[in-house]
This record gives C-alpha cells, structure tokens and sequence, in this order.
C-alpha cells in the first residue's frame, strides 16, 4: 500500500509538471508568432479577403472597387483654405530650415514609404474619417455571426490596435502633415509613397483627397523628401483612364521640386508609380499602355515613367512581364502570407527580374495586426518582438541587394503597419497595443539604423 501511494503521487506530480511544461511552451509560441510563418498561404480565409483576384472577383472584389464621387463644392473650399493656410505656415518657419537639415539625418532616396492621407476629424473635416472604420464582417455568414459588428467610434474607440501620439487627427491638419514630414525625414526615409485616387474618387471609407497633393509636396520640399504616387485600384481602372492619371499627375505636379524621379541605368530621369492591386488587371490591358508597340502607349512620350507592380502570386512575375511593368513590390508586411512577402522567396524573384530587366522593390513592415477592423483575422497577426520582427524583414531585404526598399507603411493605422508614433493608452474597455518598452519613436529610430546600414552595404555592392 505504500509503494502504491508513493507511485501514485510521482505520476500526479509529473503529469502537473508536463502540463505547466506544455502550457509554457504554448504561451511562448503565442506570443511570438514565429519570425517565419512560411507555411500561412494565401489559401487562408484572409489572403481571399484581402486580394480580390484570389476571390474570382466577387461582392468583395465589388466592394473594395466602389469608390465613391464625392467632390462636393464645400469640400474644395475647405481643403483651398487649408492651402492658403500651410503656406502661410510654411514661410513662416522656413527660416529655421539650414539648422533643421544640420538637425535631421540625410534623406535616404532608396527607402521609400507608403503613406496615407485619409484621416479625418470634425475640426477639419467636419466628421471623423477612416478613425471610424467599420468592423468587416468575414464572407462566410456562419463565422460572421460570431464576431461584433458597427463602426468604431472615435475620438477614443478608433480603427486601430495602436494608438497615434498625434490622436484621431486629420490628414488636412497642416502640423500634422509637418510633424509626419519630420518623423520620416527623422526615419532617414527618402521617398514617400503617397496613396491616391484621381480628383473626385476616393476608397469604400473615406473622402477625395487628391486636393492635398500640393500641401504634401510642399511640407515634403521643405523637408528635403521626394513625393511619388500609389495608385489605387480606383473605379474603371484600365490603359486608357491610367494613361490620362498619370497625364494628370505629371501635368499638375510634375514641376514641384519635390516630384520623386528615379534615375535609370541608362541615365534617363524618369517619374515612377507605384499601381496597388495590378493583377487585377489582365495583362493585355496593361501592355497596350506600357510597351512601345501598345495601342495606348505611354513609352517615348513626355509621359513615360517607371510602373511598378504589386506581386501577389508567383505565377504574377511572368504577367508583370508580359504586361510591360518596368518592376514589382510586395506590398504586404505579412511574412508568409502571400509568395510575394513571404522573405524565403526574395531571392528568387531578385534573380527572375534581373534576368528581365526588372527592379524588385521587396517590401519590409514591423509587423501586422488588423484586428480592429477584421476582429476573425487573429492568425494573420505578426507580432513585432520589439522590433525583431522589423530587423528580420530589413536584413532578409538587403540580402538580395535591391536597388530600393519600400516600407510597408508609415501610417496604415488599420493593419497595424505604422512606424508613426504610437502611445499607450486605455479607455473604457479598449486597451491600445504599444511600443513598450520602446519609446514612440523606436521604429523611426531603426528606420534610421537600417538606412544608414543600406547605405554602407550599397557602397559595398557597387565596388
């Protein structure tokens, strides 16, 4: 009998010791996530979501196509004061400028950075914007009815995992566009990669915004940044609309000092855009606009310039180069989601676009959470390990040498992408992710550390 109870109480005492052991070892795989998911596809339900070919073009491909016409009178007037305004602002603070550019780190025009001027708040634009965003509810009706539905409401409820430092500000704020000037200048950014829809046209949530341009080139200009564009998957996109744009762009803004040209191999100084969710667009659509013998060509026009697509799918480097794209990007800041962001393929798509003379432009992000706005989306979540995760990305990019890295993003508050500022705070039953133990400025800074070590290494490949 004592043997017996000796024997029972060692079984107990290992089984409580392998459960603790187990549930240890769970906790610490949650919270990580692992730097590498390379197995998380785009089969997942949220690759279907989020990338509209993936889903044959269904109600959701409709909706994130239904941009809406709201030009309206008031809107103009506001936004042309709010010009007027930032001008004023700006000679009055450009004498300060040489001591600024002593102050900052040097621009990088290698590092180019998504950026997105769809806030809004009531004191500019007379209701919150985006800040509000609507909870998405998954396609399939049976999970649907297992999440919350409505919109968030702001100033303290918003469409974010992170809070701003700024708070629920607005884009048309001229300090806010100032202060965001001199993060990515501090960052050590070069390129900022402005998000846009033609005059009038604007994403599912918010407002027309081309308005804004003149006041980013200018903040932009005084800061000793480039400005180049990120067309958006607007209404009707096809050849014949993206040629009249891109004519529109280089009309209106292609004089500012500030309009980002990128000087080719061959020596020619050419504009370059950035087209979100090309695949979506067949092919020989897009080659009657971007080869010589296309029916709606730009090349060896006053107009030509470099396009840049978004690769998704491997199989898309074989279109982009059917289609006459001078390069592809990655966009997402998902490790593993899709081919083109997962970083074990970097090297591969670095050696096809060299063989076909293409740039590859991987993208690099300091991690991922959406949940705000797609609360079943929790598996996608990329945990940013203190910036680990954002280092991982950096130093998986330079390996493949490329001739410009973008940076998924500085303000894309929904995905939980930003490396803007970010603070704690709690409200109600809302508790913001953070960067702790960092200070808000902690991925600016390694923004800048990375720059610096693209810069050393570059001067290294080129010997």
């Amino acid at each position: 009998i004592l043997n017996y109870d000796i024997m029972a109480r060692f079984r107990r005492r290992t089984c409580i010791i392998l459960l603790l052991f187990i549930l240890f070892i769970c906790s610490i795989m949650m919270a990580l996530k692992t730097l590498r998911p390379d197995r998380a596809g785009f089969g997942d339900p949220f690759g279907l979501g989020l990338l509209p070919e993936l889903q044959q073009r269904t109600v959701l491909l409709d909706s994130k196509q239904n941009l809406l016409n709201r030009a309206q009178g008031d809107t103009v007037t506001r936004v042309s004061n709010l010009h007027s305004i930032a001008v004023n602002t700006m000679k009055a603070s450009m004498s300060p400028v040489k001591k600024l550019e002593e102050e900052l780190s040097s621009p990088n025009y290698n590092f180019h950075i998504f950026y997105y001027t769809w806030y809004g708040n009531p004191q500019f634009d007379g209701k919150y914007v985006h800040w509000n965003h609507p909870l998405l509810p998954h396609w399939d009706p049976k999970i649907a009815n297992n999440y919350p539905k409505g919109r968030h409401n702001p100033p303290d409820d918003i469409g974010a995992n992170f809070y701003p430092e700024l708070g629920s500000y607005s884009s048309k704020d001229p300090t806010v566009i100032e202060a965001h000037m001199k993060q990515m200048r501090t960052a050590s950014t070069g390129v900022i990669v402005l998000s846009w829809y033609p005059p009038g046209m604007a994403d599912e949530n918010g407002e027309p915004t081309d308005d804004l341009v003149p006041v980013v080139l200018d903040y932009a200009h005084k800061y000793n940044l480039k400005v180049t564009f990120h067309i958006e998957p607007y209404k009707d996109r096809d050849d014949r609309s993206m040629y009249h744009n891109v004519k529109y762009i280089i009309d209106k803004y292609g004089s500012h000092p500030a309009f980002y040209r990128h000087k080719t191999s061959t020596g020619r100084l050419l504009p370059m855009f950035y087209v979100y969710d090309s695949y979506v667009t067949i092919p020989e659509i897009w080659a009657n606009l971007l080869t010589v013998s296309g029916s709606q060509s730009i090349r060896n026009t006053p107009y030509d310039a470099l396009f840049i697509a978004l690769l998704v799918e491997e199989r898309h480097k074989h279109d982009i180069h059917r289609s006459g794209f001078d390069g592809m990007y990655t966009y997402f800041a998902t490790n593993g989601f899709s081919y083109g962001s997962s970083h074990h393929n970097w090297a591969s798509l670095k050696a096809f676009c060299d063989s076909n003379n293409l740039m590859f432009i991987p993208s690099v992000g300091p991690g991922y959470i959406d949940t705000s706005i797609r609360p079943w989306n929790n598996h996608n979540t990329r945990n940013r390990v203190n910036g680990k995760y954002y280092e991982t990305a950096f130093s998986a990019a330079l390996l493949v040498r490329p001739e410009i890295i973008s940076i998924t993003s500085f303000n894309e508050w929904h995905e939980g992408t930003q490396i803007e500022k970010a603070v704690p705070k709690r409200t109600g039953q809302v508790v913001y992710l953070d960067y702790k133990p960092h200070k808000p400025n902690v991925y600016l800074e390694l923004t800048q550390k990375w720059s610096e070590k693209y810069r050393k290494e570059q001067e290294q490949w080129l010997m």
